[in-house]
C-alpha cells in the first residue's frame, strides 16, 4: 500500500512513459515469411532503419544468421501493389524480386553479387514477379505485366533460373493467379485463380494440370477445377510429401482444412468454428503444414488470437501450450514447427518448436527461438495486455460486435481518483483484415501515457467466420462506423473511457473508417487519419488492380451504384464534419494516391476546422522509414494534447 501511495497522481495523457517514439522503431524490425532450406532456416526482415529495406537472413546450423542480400539490394515485390512471397531458397540460390526495379534476381549462397534473370522491362518495373518455386531449371512464378496498355496481365510464367531465355506464359487468362504449387514428383502444378469483381476471401477456384519440362519448353495439361467456385474462397494449397494435396475452404463458413482425394472430392481434415485461413492480401501466406509421419501442424484464430495445434492421426485436434497470441509464417519439418510468434507481452520472434508426445496425443516440445525479438529494456509491468471484448452494436443493439481492449497501463504513476481516461479508438486497415494480437509498442506508446485503446474487429472483420465478414458487404461506411462508436460507448459506460475525450485513429481504410465516424457521429473529439480514403468515387476509378473491384463488394458495382458512392464519401459530407483532424499521407502511395488526403484537408481549412496535414516523401502505402514512425508518433500525440488540453511529457 505504501508503494502505491508514493506514487505520484499525475493526469491521465501527461504520464511520462520510457515507450519513445524513438524506442518504438528503434533496431525494430518485421518478420516476414520462414522458409526451411534443408538444414536452414531462412526468414525475411522489414528494417525501418534501412530505409524500410527488406533483407534475407539465414540462419545455418552452428546458431549463427546471416544477412543474405548485400546493400543496395530489398527483397520485395509490388505485385498486387502488397507484395508478399518475394523470394524464395532452392539448391544454394536465393531468388528475389528486387524492390528498386522489379526484375527477378539470384544470388548464390557462397557469395557473390546478385544478377538478373528476368528480362529487362520495357518500362521500368513493368514486369513483376511473386510467389515462386523451382523446378528442373526454371523459376515457377507469378507475373504482373504492366505494359499492356490498359489492366495489368497476371499470369503464371516460367523463368530459366540462368536468364537465358523469355518466361514462358503457363497460365493465362484469369484476373488473378496465385499460390503455383508443384506436386513432390514435379509432375502436376496447382494454382489458386480468381476474376473480378471477386476478391481471394470471396470466389477462388483451385486449378490443377500436369506438367512436363522437354527440350527446355515448360507445357502444362488440361487445365481441372479441383475445388472452390461462386461463395466459396480456397487458399493456401499444399501436398504433404506423399503427394497429397491439401487445402483451405470456407465452404462451412469457416477456413478449415480439406485433402483431395485420389477422384477428385474434398474431405474435411478439420471441422472448427475458427479460422485456419487468413485473408491473402499478400503472397506467401502459410498457416499449415507437415510433420514427416503424417500430422498436420496449423495456426489458427480464435476470438481474436492466434492458437497453434496439431492434427493426429486419428483426427484429434490438440492444441499446443505456447505464448503465442499471434502467429504467421507457419513452416514445419520433420519433427518441429518453425514460425513467427508473439504475444501481448513480447514482440516478434522466429521460434522452433518440437513436436513431441504421441501422434495422437501431441506436446510442445522446450522451444528454441532462432530470432530475438530485440532488448527493450523494460519491465513487462509497463505494457498493456489487451482483452478479447464483445459489445452490442447495430441500430437496436441486434449485432454483436468484438475489439481488443488496452487499460492504460504505467507503473510509476497512479491516475486521478474518479476520473476515466481518454480513449483512442483504432481502426484496423483492409477492411478485410483484424486487430492483430501482440505486443506493439506503437499501441503501448499510448497506454503507457494514460490512453486506453480500443483495437475494433468490427463486421466484415476476419477470425470471426464468413457471414462476420460478410456484414460489410455493401454496407462499408455503416456497419464499421456502428461498431466502432459501440465500442467507445461501450467502454465509456463501463467507466473505462471518458466520453469527452473519445478520439479515432486508422489507416488506408481505417482512415475511411475515421473520416465517416466524423461524419456521421459527434461522438469523437479528434480524428487521426493515415493515407485514408475521402472520395470512394474516386479510389474507384484511380486505384490498382488487385483492389479496383474490391468496392463492387462493399459498397456496390460502380459505376451503377455512384450515387452510393458519392452517399458514403466523406468528402462530400465535410458540412458535418466538425471535430478535429490531423491527417499523414505517403507521397508516393498508389493505393490511396495523396490527393485523397488533399481533398479533405482543402475542404476542413475552407471550413476553418482545426486540421493538420502531413505529407511524406518517399513513402508508399504504410510508412516504413523510422523517421516516418517517429513524426507521426510524435505529431499525433501533440495535436490530442491541444485538443483534448493537456500537456505531454517528452
Amino acid at each position: 500500500m505504501s508503494a502505491m501511495s508514493s506514487r505520484p497522481t499525475v493526469p491521465y495523457g501527461e504520464w511520462p512513459s520510457p515507450i519513445t517514439p524513438d524506442l518504438v522503431v528503434s533496431a525494430s524490425v518485421s518478420l516476414g515469411e520462414v522458409l526451411l532450406d534443408g538444414p536452414d532456416v531462412c526468414w525475411s526482415e522489414l528494417r525501418p532503419a534501412e530505409g524500410g529495406r527488406v533483407q534475407v537472413v539465414r540462419r545455418t546450423p552452428d546458431g549463427t544468421n546471416h544477412d543474405l542480400l548485400p546493400e543496395g539490394f530489398s527483397a520485395r515485390t509490388r505485385v498486387h501493389e502488397y507484395g508478399g512471397g518475394a523470394w524464395l531458397i532452392d539448391d544454394g540460390w536465393l531468388y528475389f524480386t528486387n524492390w528498386t526495379d522489379q526484375r527477378l534476381h539470384r544470388l548464390s549462397l557462397r557469395g557473390g553479387t546478385p544478377e538478373p534473370i528476368s528480362p529487362e522491362p520495357p518500362t521500368p518495373a513493368a514486369h513483376r514477379y511473386a510467389d515462386m518455386r523451382v523446378l528442373d531449371g526454371f523459376v515457377i512464378c507469378v507475373r504482373e505485366r504492366h505494359d499492356t496498355g490498359g489492366e495489368a496481365a497476371n499470369e503464371i510464367v516460367a523463368v530459366p533460373v540462368d536468364g537465358s531465355g523469355e518466361p514462358q506464359v503457363l497460365v493465362s487468362g484469369p484476373d488473378f493467379v496465385a499460390n503455383p504449387r508443384l506436386s513432390p514428383s514435379g509432375m502436376q502444378l496447382v494454382w489458386i485463380q480468381w476474376d473480378h469483381p471477386n476478391m481471394p476471401w470471396d470466389s477462388t477456384g483451385l486449378c490443377a494440370a500436369g506438367l512436363e519440362i522437354r527440350d527446355g519448353e515448360v507445357r502444362l495439361g488440361e487445365t481441372v477445377v479441383v475445388a472452390g467456385g461462386p461463395g466459396e474462397s480456397v487458399i493456401q494449397p499444399v501436398f504433404r510429401s506423399d503427394g497429397e494435396l491439401h487445402l483451405l475452404s470456407d465452404r462451412t463458413d469457416w477456413w478449415n482444412a480439406y485433402a483431395v482425394t485420389e477422384d477428385g472430392t474434398l474431405v474435411a481434415r478439420t471441422e472448427l468454428e475458427a479460422e485456419i485461413g487468413t485473408p491473402q492480401w499478400v503472397f506467401g501466406m502459410s498457416r499449415y503444414g507437415f510433420l514427416a509421419d503424417g500430422r498436420m501442424v496449423f495456426a489458427y484464430a480464435s476470438d481474436g488470437l492466434d492458437r497453434l495445434a496439431v492434427l493426429g492421426l486419428d483426427g484429434s485436434v490438440t492444441e499446443l501450450n505456447l505464448p503465442c497470441t499471434e502467429i504467421a509464417s507457419v513452416a514445419v519439418r520433420q519433427t518441429s514447427v518453425v514460425f513467427v510468434g508473439a504475444g501481448f507481452d513480447r514482440e516478434a520472434v522466429v521460434v522452433e518448436v518440437p513436436i513431441e508426445g504421441d501422434v495422437n496425443a501431441p506436446v510442445a516440445g522446450e522451444p528454441v527461438v532462432l530470432r530475438e525479438a530485440r532488448d527493450l529494456g523494460l519491465d513487462p509491468a509497463w505494457f498493456s495486455v489487451a482483452e478479447a471484448v464483445s459489445f452490442p452494436s447495430g441500430p437496436d443493439g441486434e449485432r454483436t460486435a468484438h475489439a481488443l481492449y488496452y487499460p492504460p497501463t504505467n507503473p510509476d504513476v497512479t491516475p486521478p481518483d474518479g476520473e476515466a481516461p481518454p480513449l483512442v479508438v483504432l481502426i484496423h486497415g483492409g477492411p478485410t483484415a483484424m486487430a492483430r494480437g501482440r505486443l506493439d509498442l506503437a499501441k503501448q506508446y499510448w497506454t503507457s501515457r494514460g490512453f486506453a485503446l480500443v483495437d475494433v474487429n468490427y463486421g466484415g472483420s476476419t477470425g470471426y467466420g464468413r457471414p462476420y465478414r460478410e456484414l460489410l458487404q455493401g454496407s462499408w461506411g455503416i456497419v464499421d462506423v456502428e461498431d466502432c462508436i459501440a465500442a467507445a460507448t461501450h467502454l465509456a459506460e463501463q467507466g473505462l473511457a471518458d466520453r469527452e475525450r473519445l478520439c479515432i485513429r486508422g489507416g488506408s481504410a481505417g482512415g475511411f473508417t475515421v473520416l465517416a465516424a466524423l461524419v456521421q457521429s459527434d461522438e469523437f473529439a479528434a480524428g487521426a487519419s493515415s493515407y485514408g480514403v475521402a472520395d470512394l468515387t474516386a479510389l474507384a476509378e484511380e486505384t490498382h488492380k488487385f483492389e479496383s473491384r474490391y468496392l463492387d463488394g462493399l459498397v456496390g458495382p460502380y459505376p451503377e451504384a455512384k450515387s452510393v458512392y458519392e452517399e458514403r464519401s466523406p468528402i462530400n459530407h465535410v458540412d458535418q464534419l466538425d471535430s478535429p483532424l490531423i491527417v499523414f499521407q505517403g507521397l508516393e502511395d498508389e493505393i490511396v494516391p495523396p490527393n485523397q488526403s488533399e481533398m479533405v484537408v482543402e475542404a476542413l481549412q475552407a471550413k476553418g476546422v482545426t486540421v493538420e496535414y502531413h505529407p511524406f516523401e518517399g513513402e508508399q502505402h504504410g510508412f516504413r522509414k523510422s523517421e516516418t514512425v517517429i513524426a507521426v508518433l510524435e505529431a499525433e500525440l501533440a495535436f490530442y494534447g491541444r485538443v483534448l488540453g493537456f500537456t505531454p511529457q517528452s
